[in-house]
């Protein structure tokens, strides 16, 4: 319902909307919003008091009480599945670092194997090459020292 006048009423489900509109300021305009029930004896579509509760029997209390005891031990139940794959994720993860952790220690043990046995064979035949030089030098001073007897021979 709409009136010429300065105050607007508008008719919205059992609900009166007056709007008012105030002296204009200069940021904009400022408008005033009253509600109020178009008749009073209308009931909002909210009751006022809650509803009445039927009465529960005895029965139907047990019957909540062992509904709300297997909702706790299912959920339980559900705690333990869980913390068990937990503790068994972790054993997985503990026995795949371990093995991880063994086939580090053989694979540097076997490393450092390879390079001791590399060392070795590298020393014996640097040893080989020495021995080889100073057996060619030891027959080198023998046939010095042969020369240097027959010439001494000669000389005399």
């Amino acid at each position: 319902m709409f009136s010429t006048s300065n105050d607007k009423l508008f008719n919205i489900k059992h609900f009166d909307i007056q709007i008012k509109e105030l002296n204009k300021r200069a940021s904009g305009h400022a408008f005033e919003v009253i509600l109020s029930p178009s008749t009073p004896d209308v009931k909002g579509e909210f009751p006022l008091s809650p509803l009445k509760k039927k009465e529960t029997s005895l029965d139907e209390i047990k019957r909540k009480l062992e509904a709300a005891e297997e909702r706790r031990k299912s959920h339980e139940a559900e705690v333990l599945k869980h913390l068990a794959e937990k503790r068994e994720h972790e054993k997985d993860v503990i026995q795949k670092a371990m093995e991880e952790n063994c086939n580090f220690s053989k694979m540097a043990q076997e490393k450092l194997n390879q390079k001791m046995e590399a060392n070795k064979e590298n020393r014996t035949a640097r040893m080989a090459a020495l021995n080889e030089k100073f057996k060619e030098k030891d027959k080198k001073l023998e046939e010095v020292k042969k020369n240097k007897e027959t010439m001494k021979e000669r000389e005399n």
